[in-house]
This record gives structure tokens, C-alpha cells and sequence, in this order.
């Protein structure tokens, strides 16, 4: 039985939340107490989500591309019409993008990666932050990956992305650390989800050789650390940056 956290009462944003990690941070935040809006890009998707998730309306999907700004502003809105505020944002939503070396890879590849994976958790943050400045009250959780610590080969857009995530966590949490406002990332080794679709086998079996625990992330795990990294016990820690890389990561 996982252990209980206490969201009683909060509203959570969860990007990507109809599928994967997203999917599990949500079920585990409802679990907790907290009313969820899962934001994806794929409402058929995020809709037949929500209805799993919840039967009392404490699940709502709203469509969004987080690459693009003004659907994020929008999405926004819409969430504090429903709810009222947002306590919690976890940026999860994300892409692979293709497996090339440097040289040969595709220019709009990389600038979608961009556009998803690291202005996205912008545009998102920068959406979000004044409402919790007004109330007194925030957590954001980024994820990031493993691949924005040590850069995986082939993987460049994916890995740049990441560091900038890393990057953007550090800046905004010492920025609002003034307040009662957190904001840290994960960087999770590779879990077994519906990004692998995009990858090369010979991509997904380098991750694993790199993994010392010998598996891959299982997403209920990334919801546990993230359900603690989003509740009111987490009062001190901002700007850091947890991992989740089963014993991959040096620093």
C-alpha cells in the first residue's frame, strides 16, 4: 500500500496526465486529495483519462499544445474557472524525438523537441506563477531526465531540452524562494511508456545497460517521490533536483 500524502483540498495541474508517468502522478495525487486538471494535446486521450481517474468530477481534461503559448495561457484560465486556483504544476509532458548523431539530425526535429520539452515547461511555469504569488502558495515539479545530466548519444534535442529544464528549475526556484513557493525537477532514467514508440531498440537497450539496478523506472515509483515533491511537507527544498535514475546518476 503506498504511503498517504496529504493534498486534501489542493489543485493540481499534471501535463502529458493522460498517459504514462503523468497518468500515475495523477491517479496517486487524486489518491491523495488533491482535484486534478490533466493537460495534453490529445483530448480523446485525456478525456477517456479523466473518466478513469474520477467519477466525481475531481478529474478534468483540458486540451492544450504546450508549445504553444497562447492554448497554455488559455488552459490556464480554464483551469482556475474550474477550480479556483493551482497549488500544483508538474510539467511532465514530453517527447523523445528522433535517434541521430549531431550532424544528421533533422533541423525541424530538433526545434519540435525544443518547442515541447523545454519551452513548453516555460511557457507552462510562466502561465501558472502569478496565480500562486497571489495566494501565498505553490509546487512545481519539472521532469527532466537523466539525459540532462550526461547527454545520451543520439539523443540531443532530448538531452538539451533536459539540461534547460534542469536550468529553468534552478532559476525559478531561487527566484520565488522568497515565498512559499517550490520548485524542483526529477531526472528519470528511462521508464517503459509510450515514448519508447519513438526510439531506436538499440537506443532503449543503451539506457537499460546504463541503469545499475538493472530494470527500467517503473511510473508508480516517479509518482511516489513526485506526490511528496508537490504537498506542503516539502517547505524547504527548491531549486534542487531529485533523482530518479536507479543508481545511473553521478551527481
Amino acid at each position: 500500500m503506498a504511503n498517504q500524502i496529504d493534498l486534501k483540498g489542493r489543485n493540481a495541474v499534471v501535463t502529458g496526465g493522460a498517459q504514462g508517468i503523468g497518468y500515475a502522478v495523477a491517479e496517486r495525487l487524486l489518491a491523495s486529495g488533491a482535484r486534478v486538471a490533466l493537460w495534453d494535446r490529445d483530448q480523446a486521450l485525456a478525456d477517456k483519462a479523466a473518466a478513469a481517474l474520477s467519477s466525481n468530477g475531481s478529474a478534468i481534461a483540458i486540451m492544450v499544445d504546450q508549445s504553444n503559448n497562447a492554448q497554455v495561457e488559455a488552459a490556464t484560465q480554464h483551469t482556475l474557472a474550474a477550480f479556483g486556483t493551482i497549488d500544483i504544476l508538474v510539467n511532465n509532458a514530453g517527447i523523445a524525438g528522433p535517434n541521430h548523431p549531431v550532424a544528421d539530425y533533422p533541423v525541424e526535429s530538433w526545434e519540435q523537441v525544443i518547442d515541447i520539452d523545454l519551452n513548453g515547461v516555460f511557457y507552462c511555469c510562466r502561465a501558472v506563477v502569478p496565480s500562486m504569488k497571489q495566494n501565498g502558495y505553490g509546487r512545481i515539479l519539472n521532469v527532466a531526465s537523466i539525459a540532462g545530466k550526461e547527454g545520451n548519444p543520439n539523443a540531443s534535442a532530448y538531452s538539451a531540452a533536459k539540461a534547460g529544464v534542469i536550468a529553468l528549475t534552478k532559476s525559478l526556484g531561487k527566484e520565488l524562494a522568497g515565498q512559499n513557493i517550490a520548485v524542483n525537477c526529477v531526472t528519470p532514467a528511462a521508464a517503459k511508456t509510450a515514448i519508447f514508440d519513438q526510439m531506436k531498440q538499440e537506443h532503449i537497450d543503451y539506457m537499460l545497460s546504463r541503469i545499475p539496478r538493472g530494470r527500467f523506472l517503473m511510473v508508480d515509483e516517479a509518482a511516489a517521490m513526485i506526490a511528496w515533491l508537490v504537498s506542503e511537507d516539502n517547505s524547504f527544498t527548491t531549486a534542487a533536483v531529485f533523482d530518479l535514475s536507479g543508481g545511473r546518476a553521478t551527481y
